[in-house]
């Protein structure tokens, strides 16, 4: 399994490169080989997993009975939104336009390690998903850590 962990500013550049910072790169599975699976994430940003993390969530989605209406519009939905990219020899991702649009990507991002996944995200639409205040963050730690 994957461990990403920990924020990372980066630079996208006019072609819509980015450059894998080392601490993500040299966690990624030998396995993946130079590629890595993106897609958009529910919030405005991306979401980047390993081929080993992406698998785990594509056959729990294409599993679903496809005769069934809701699990229909939830693969076309999901898998509509994902792209396999392909590092290039210095250890960029090419990101496609549409993606980037759909985040709101801009020269700076940020890189957010979420255990088996990092987010990709816009710098300043980033802070408004954060939590500010440490009694709230608390709060919603016990809440979901001592069920």
């Amino acid at each position: 399994m994957s461990l990403f962990t920990g924020e990372y500013e980066c630079k996208l550049d006019a072609k819509g490169r980015m450059v894998l910072p080392a601490k993500i790169k040299v966690r990624l599975p030998e396995s993946s080989g130079n590629q890595v699976v993106v897609m958009q994430g529910i919030e405005p940003c991306l979401v980047l997993y390993s081929v080993v993390e992406y698998k785990k969530i594509y056959s729990r989605i294409a599993s679903l009975n496809e005769f069934n209406p809701e699990f229909r519009q939830l693969q076309r939905n999901f898998f509509r939104r994902v792209s396999e990219i392909d590092l290039d020899s210095a250890g960029r991702l090419l990101l496609p336009k549409s993606m980037i649009k759909y985040a709101n990507l801009e020269k700076e991002v940020v890189l957010v390690g979420m255990g088996n996944r990092v987010e990709i995200w816009n710098t300043g639409q980033y802070e408004d998903y954060l939590i500010n205040d440490n009694n709230k963050f608390s709060e919603l730690a016990q809440k979901h850590l001592n069920e």
